[in-house]
């Protein structure tokens, strides 16, 4: 969950400065981020591994997390929410004195709940999902994740049907739980832009 709280925290940073703020270079940085959400992870994997063995944070959990802490479709989703948001609330935090940080983290931020509510979600399965990268990055049998796990038991000369459907409930449970929390939130946060009747 520590890979969902920061990556929440970062990208609705990123997005936030992006829709809320004027400065050069801004429609530049927004263009990558969308040139970045095309690429298939799988065009990634070598250059990130190789970066992950010069910076030593190989069968490390910060291998894990580090590399997609900060997604471009968050970004992207976080954007077009603050851009929705009014600005006159700002205006009037800036006549109260508050700093730049204060007005996201006192003002926009609990505005925000309904897209932190979706993207929660959205990145909390992302990351209790992954396969690939932790596989190639982690190597000790005591870090791999519940999915590699998993895996593990399905192999040719038989498969532990008995620890593999039990293993499979328990990897859903966890998602299950954060939705039945958030799900108004997720709702709300999805539907942010509809046709109002």
């Amino acid at each position: 969950m520590l890979h969902t709280a920061l990556s929440l925290l970062l990208t609705s940073m990123v997005g936030y400065g992006l829709a809320v703020y004027d400065f050069k270079g801004k429609n530049l940085i927004f263009t990558i981020v969308l040139i970045v959400m095309m690429i298939p992870v799988e065009i990634l994997i070598l250059p990130l591994y190789k970066l992950a063995i010069g910076i030593q944070i190989i069968n490390t959990h910060l291998g894990v997390i580090l590399p997609f802490v900060v997604a471009p479709t968050s970004i992207f989703f976080f954007r077009q929410y603050a851009a929705s948001l009014p600005r006159e609330l700002l205006d009037a935090g800036r006549i109260d004195g508050c700093g730049e940080f204060k007005l996201f983290f006192r003002i926009m931020m609990p505005l925000m709940i309904p897209a932190f509510g979706a993207m929660g979600i959205l990145q909390a399965m992302f990351s209790w999902n992954s396969f690939v990268w932790p596989l190639i990055v982690l190597r000790s049998n005591e870090m791999l994740t519940l999915p590699i796990g998993l895996q593990s038991l399905l192999t040719p000369y038989g498969n532990n049907y008995d620890l593999l459907f039990p293993g499979a409930v328990m990897s859903v449970i966890p998602i299950i739980i954060l939705f039945i929390f958030n799900q108004k939130a997720f709702i709300s946060g999805l539907t942010v832009g509809g046709v109002k009747g």
